[in-house]
Protein backbone atom coordinates (compact mmCIF):
# COMPACT_ATOMS: atom_id res chain seq x y z
CA UNK A 1 0.00 0.00 0.00
CA UNK A 2 2.48 2.55 1.19
CA UNK A 3 4.75 1.55 -2.25
CA UNK A 4 1.61 2.30 -4.60
CA UNK A 5 1.36 6.02 -2.73
CA UNK A 6 4.84 6.74 -3.08
CA UNK A 7 4.94 5.40 -6.51
CA UNK A 8 1.55 7.61 -7.16
CA UNK A 9 3.17 10.31 -5.42
CA UNK A 10 6.10 10.13 -7.72
CA UNK A 11 4.38 10.21 -11.46
CA UNK A 12 2.46 12.99 -10.02
CA UNK A 13 5.91 14.86 -9.12
CA UNK A 14 7.45 14.15 -12.56
CA UNK A 15 3.99 15.24 -14.45
CA UNK A 16 4.35 18.75 -12.37
CA UNK A 17 7.76 18.78 -13.70
CA UNK A 18 7.18 18.77 -17.03
CA UNK A 19 4.28 20.20 -17.08
CA UNK A 20 5.98 23.55 -15.25
CA UNK A 21 9.01 23.24 -17.54
CA UNK A 22 5.98 23.56 -20.86
CA UNK A 23 4.70 26.60 -18.79
CA UNK A 24 8.55 28.06 -18.60
CA UNK A 25 8.52 27.74 -22.16
CA UNK A 26 5.68 29.17 -22.64
CA UNK A 27 6.48 31.89 -20.71
CA UNK A 28 9.55 33.23 -22.70
CA UNK A 29 8.60 36.15 -24.90
CA UNK A 30 9.74 36.66 -27.98
CA UNK A 31 13.28 38.99 -28.71
CA UNK A 32 14.96 40.11 -31.10
CA UNK A 33 18.89 38.62 -30.65
CA UNK A 34 20.10 41.80 -32.75
CA UNK A 35 19.08 44.51 -30.41
CA UNK A 36 19.88 42.11 -27.57
CA UNK A 37 23.67 42.03 -28.19
CA UNK A 38 23.61 45.96 -28.72
CA UNK A 39 22.03 46.24 -25.04
CA UNK A 40 24.70 43.33 -23.71
CA UNK A 41 27.14 45.70 -24.88
CA UNK A 42 25.90 49.71 -24.30
CA UNK A 43 24.55 48.58 -20.84
CA UNK A 44 28.06 46.74 -19.55
CA UNK A 45 26.49 42.89 -19.68
CA UNK A 46 30.13 42.02 -21.12
CA UNK A 47 31.58 43.74 -18.42
CA UNK A 48 31.22 41.00 -15.70
CA UNK A 49 29.86 37.99 -18.45
CA UNK A 50 32.63 38.53 -21.11
CA UNK A 51 31.71 39.34 -24.56
CA UNK A 52 30.44 35.67 -25.80
CA UNK A 53 28.51 34.94 -22.13
CA UNK A 54 32.23 33.04 -20.67
CA UNK A 55 31.92 34.82 -17.62
CA UNK A 56 34.98 36.00 -16.14
CA UNK A 57 36.02 37.18 -12.65
CA UNK A 58 32.79 39.32 -10.92
CA UNK A 59 30.03 37.24 -13.53
CA UNK A 60 29.37 33.57 -14.04
CA UNK A 61 29.49 32.27 -17.35
CA UNK A 62 26.10 32.96 -19.75
CA UNK A 63 26.22 30.00 -22.25
CA UNK A 64 23.21 27.86 -21.49
CA UNK A 65 20.93 30.27 -19.95
CA UNK A 66 18.45 29.35 -17.22
CA UNK A 67 14.43 28.86 -17.72
CA UNK A 68 13.07 33.09 -18.51
CA UNK A 69 11.50 33.35 -15.06
CA UNK A 70 14.53 32.46 -13.33
CA UNK A 71 16.73 34.78 -15.94
CA UNK A 72 14.13 37.71 -14.91
CA UNK A 73 14.94 37.16 -11.40
CA UNK A 74 18.26 37.16 -11.11
CA UNK A 75 18.07 40.16 -13.71
CA UNK A 76 15.49 42.27 -11.69
CA UNK A 77 16.43 40.80 -7.77
CA UNK A 78 20.12 39.56 -8.05
CA UNK A 79 21.22 37.54 -5.48
CA UNK A 80 25.49 38.79 -5.15
CA UNK A 81 27.49 41.84 -6.80
CA UNK A 82 25.57 42.28 -10.01
CA UNK A 83 23.16 45.40 -10.05
CA UNK A 84 19.06 45.16 -10.32
CA UNK A 85 18.04 45.91 -13.41
CA UNK A 86 14.80 46.39 -12.59
CA UNK A 87 11.89 47.79 -15.21
CA UNK A 88 12.42 51.19 -14.69
CA UNK A 89 16.15 50.26 -16.04
CA UNK A 90 15.41 48.21 -18.40
CA UNK A 91 12.28 47.09 -19.83
CA UNK A 92 10.54 44.04 -20.28
CA UNK A 93 11.11 43.66 -23.72
CA UNK A 94 15.26 44.92 -23.36
CA UNK A 95 15.46 41.89 -21.18
CA UNK A 96 13.37 39.61 -23.25
CA UNK A 97 16.09 41.15 -26.10
CA UNK A 98 19.07 40.12 -23.89
CA UNK A 99 17.88 37.20 -22.97
CA UNK A 100 17.52 36.00 -27.10
CA UNK A 101 21.21 36.99 -27.23
CA UNK A 102 22.23 35.28 -24.92
CA UNK A 103 20.68 32.28 -25.78
CA UNK A 104 22.07 31.99 -28.96
CA UNK A 105 26.00 31.95 -27.30
CA UNK A 106 27.10 28.81 -28.20
CA UNK A 107 28.38 25.73 -25.73
CA UNK A 108 32.00 25.43 -26.00
CA UNK A 109 33.96 22.41 -27.64
CA UNK A 110 34.46 19.47 -25.95
CA UNK A 111 37.36 19.47 -24.54
CA UNK A 112 38.40 15.76 -26.31
CA UNK A 113 37.97 17.72 -29.64
CA UNK A 114 40.72 19.58 -28.88
CA UNK A 115 44.26 18.56 -30.18
CA UNK A 116 46.37 20.72 -27.87
CA UNK A 117 44.74 19.11 -24.74
CA UNK A 118 45.53 16.31 -26.14
CA UNK A 119 49.33 16.35 -25.28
Amino acid sequence: MITRVLSYTAVGLLISAIASSVAFAQDTPRGNAADGKKLFETIGCFECHGYAGQGGGAGPKLIDPPAYPAFIVQLRTPRNVMPPFTAKVLTDQQAADIYAYISTFPEPPDPKTIPLLQN
